[in-house]
């Protein structure tokens, strides 16, 4: 990947399109927001096949992440909550469960991050 400097921030040219990041959410994309969005979505894309392989069928998952920031240490990220909503019908808890268990092992954006960010996970069903 190359980064170009440009008045406000850099940017990239990707295969899905031009990404422009900058610490001023007016002129792209906040590098905390890139860091919490792709442990949110590599998470939720690892659940979603584990879901599928286990043939657990689900209508929708939605994903809400609450972030802690130390504005002491470089407004570092601390911490990072997960909460799922999984809608389908029947759907069996304690397989989901596992399924988020194993979705953690399998994530390599949070596994990335597992020594020096707290990511923690809940779920709730939805009919």
């Amino acid at each position: 990947m190359e980064f170009k400097m440009q008045e406000v921030g850099f940017s990239t040219d990707l295969p899905f399109g031009n990404l422009q990041v900058a610490g001023d959410d007016e002129y792209g994309f906040r590098p905390f927001q890139l860091m919490v969005s792709s442990i949110a979505v590599c998470s939720g894309g690892v659940l979603r096949k584990i879901l599928e392989k286990k043939r657990i069928a689900v209508k929708d998952i939605h994903i809400s992440a609450d972030v802690t920031r130390n504005e002491k240490e470089a407004n570092r990220i601390e911490s990072i909550h997960l909460h799922y909503k999984i809608s389908g019908e029947n759907l069996p808890h304690d397989k989901i469960e596992k399924s988020i268990e194993l979705a953690r092992k399998n994530c390599s954006m949070l596994q990335s991050v597992i020594n020096s960010i707290e990511v923690t996970e809940s779920f709730e069903l939805v009919a």
